[in-house]
């Protein structure tokens, strides 16, 4: 099969498409023709040479894919099922193999090609805004980094919760895209407070919920931010990974801090959240409340050009490599 090989760390030119060894499943699990991967910064990151695969995971890219079972293997699924699947690995490729509980059907109501963006935004956030971090219907939700794949996704599962989402972003153009779905506290954080603006927006509560890309630069910003018993989950380290932490501020706003990660969770653990993303955002989709934000389509041979593309930070929403 075609897939993408990463020829040392650096930049997108170390990418390269060429002939690899066809996967064969294990116990367990199916394989997936491949229509469409979704491209996320772990990928580049993985590119850069920082953030390498877990044990025994594909060292090809990708971590989301949508497709066709192309080998049941004695799971419930059948030859031809369109799906969508959460990788570990292993999506800029033909063919990939993968837990069958981290496959779920493709949902309704969406071509199968932009299905490819759903399965890791909508498994990151479900993980963190509802599982972590409980949000409920009400309560103020502060985003940051909201044009991007992930921030287009929580600022929609967020209204389809009846919660009020807050973003930020570092221009005008990327706010728009949020003023789009429907938010109404649009910062500027190249030109405003973040904490301020919010503070204004809540009538000085701040938010119950935050979810954070940012990491180290932001993380007594955030703590500032948050409502009496927030909850801060941290998903990225855009901004570093070390920071002082006020342990007085958290306690007096009986607040908490959590950080995760989804690529090195175990399958059992990534079974449950697509269980739960099949029965809980699904149907959100199909009715349109929830939907891909798709910014460009690539050619699996132009990988490299996906990557400069994600690389100049100016995309809103999410990019794609068509197979």
């Amino acid at each position: 099969m075609r897939a993408v090989v990463i020829e040392g760390a650096g930049g997108p030119e170390v990418l390269s498409v060429q002939d690899v060894a066809d996967p064969v499943p294990e116990t367990g699990e199916v394989v997936i023709d491949v229509v469409a991967a979704g491209l996320n910064r772990a990928d580049v990151q993985q590119r850069k040479g920082l953030y390498p695969p877990p044990p025994g995971a594909s060292t090809i890219p990708g971590l989301e894919v949508s497709g066709r079972i192309s080998d049941a293997n004695g799971s419930s699924f059948r030859e031809g099922d369109a799906v969508v699947a959460l990788l570990a690995g292993g999506g800029y490729a033909q063919k990939v193999a993968v837990p069958a509980g981290q496959v779920v059907p493709a949902p309704d109501g969406v071509e199968l090609v932009e299905a490819a963006g759903l399965p890791e935004t909508a498994a990151t956030v479900w993980s963190n805004l509802v599982l972590q971090a409980g949000l409920s219907e009400g309560e103020d939700v502060l985003i940051h980094g909201a044009s991007g794949g992930i921030g287009v996704m929580a600022i929609q599962v967020s209204l389809a919760l009846g919660a009020v989402p807050h973003v930020t972003a570092g221009s005008g153009a990327k706010l728009d895209v949020a003023r789009s779905l429907g938010v109404e506290t649009l910062i500027n954080y190249r030109e405003q407070d973040f904490v301020e603006r919010l503070s204004q927006a809540t009538g000085g509560r701040g938010a119950d919920v935050i979810l954070d890309v940012v990491g180290a630069e932001y993380l007594a910003r955030n703590i500032e931010a948050l409502a009496p018993g927030g909850r801060l989950v941290v998903i990225g380290l855009q901004g570093g990974a070390r920071a002082e932490l006020d342990l007085s501020a958290l306690m007096g706003k009986r607040a908490s801090v959590a950080g995760t990660t989804l690529r090195s969770r175990p399958v059992a653990e990534k079974t449950a959240i697509m269980a739960a993303v099949h029965g809980s955002v699904w149907p959100s989709v199909a009715s349109g409340v929830v939907r891909p934000f798709v910014d460009r389509v690539f050619p699996l041979d132009e990988v490299a050009g996906a990557h400069t593309y994600f690389d100049a930070g100016e995309h809103t929403g999410k990019i794609l490599l068509e197979l």
